[in-house]
């Protein structure tokens, strides 16, 4: 993860908001032989509880609420445990090879992760969320970052984690949701096409990583193609019939349907909240701003 860079979701745009996936932080190249935890997951408790190794674990709230996951799925529970950070995991964020290749966050929620869950079936936002707890649990609750004023000055500020708030499904009637689905629907205000569409998983995000990457080795793609490529993976249909070439639905949508589209997809999707109120040490006038997680959140003095 390259410092300044933000923690994985998507909301379809360049200049993203907080927690965006158009600076995705952990690019690692898919892997063909997934490799779940091998503990199973505790009964759902907030006190801390002694693993094997006598290595104390805690629960994380995810901000999907498990709704969106298969029933079968341990995370439809609404929640996962983790261990706390350890030498190893140190070892693993001070990794050269992890750090080059952009696999440091990967590597050590896989290493965290006590329930035994598929690690890329997690909703991107979900597994933001278990990076924040990871960081609380391992180093503490204080976090410093850089934010731009609107006087145009980069300003330290300083966050405590546990004012970090999990959103999701703004807008929508969390009853309307069909449990353990992950499907969608939003009409397009122009063309007045019914989108059945899903949010994006960790292994959705690979996927769209790698197509990205033959794109451009292909020279296919015109400029960035990262905003229609998530589009792409995200619709499953079109007026409830699957469409054969969604490359060339997507490239040819309007820019009103696009742009609705986007701005729905981003309301509803569960993620965690990282926009906070500052004041401006240059007027004294309050403003707010999305804080980018960078490489150094994961040490203590990050």
């Amino acid at each position: 993860m390259s410092e300044g860079t933000q923690i994985s979701s998507i909301n379809f745009s360049k200049d993203d908001g907080n927690v965006n996936n158009d600076q995705v932080n952990d690019q690692v190249n898919d892997q063909t032989n997934d490799q779940a935890n091998d503990q199973e997951a505790s009964k759902r408790d907030h006190r801390l509880v002694g693993t094997k190794s006598n290595v104390p674990t805690e629960i994380v709230e995810l901000p999907s609420k498990g709704l969106l996951y298969p029933a079968s799925n341990p995370l439809s529970e609404g929640y996962i445990e983790i261990k706390y950070m350890t030498a190893k995991e140190e070892d693993i964020i001070s990794t050269e090879s992890y750090i080059k290749n952009n696999k440091v966050i990967e590597k050590l929620l896989r290493s965290l992760i006590v329930t035994k869950v598929n690690y890329n079936d997690l909703l991107l936002g979900d597994k933001n969320a278990i990076m924040i707890a990871a960081r609380k649990f391992g180093y503490g609750e204080d976090y410093e970052a850089t934010v731009t004023t609107p006087s145009g000055n980069d300003q330290k500020v300083y966050i405590n984690l546990d004012d970090i708030e999990s959103k999701a499904y703004e807008g929508i009637n969390i009853d309307d949701i069909e449990r353990h689905t992950n499907r969608f629907e939003f009409e397009l205000p122009v063309s007045k096409d019914v989108i059945t569409f899903k949010i994006l998983t960790v292994g959705d995000n690979k996927q769209i990583l790698d197509d990205l990457k033959r794109r451009k080795k292909s020279k296919r793609q015109h400029g960035d193609a990262a905003v229609t490529t998530r589009m792409e993976k995200a619709i499953i249909a079109v007026n409830g019939e699957n469409i054969n070439n969604i490359e060339d639905y997507v490239s040819s949508m309007l820019a009103r349907d696009s742009r609705s589209f986007r701005k729905y997809y981003a309301d509803i999707q569960p993620d965690i909240d990282l926009n906070f109120e500052f004041e401006d040490e240059e007027t004294g006038e309050p403003f707010r701003s999305d804080v980018t997680i960078g490489a150094k959140f994961l040490y203590p003095d990050g």
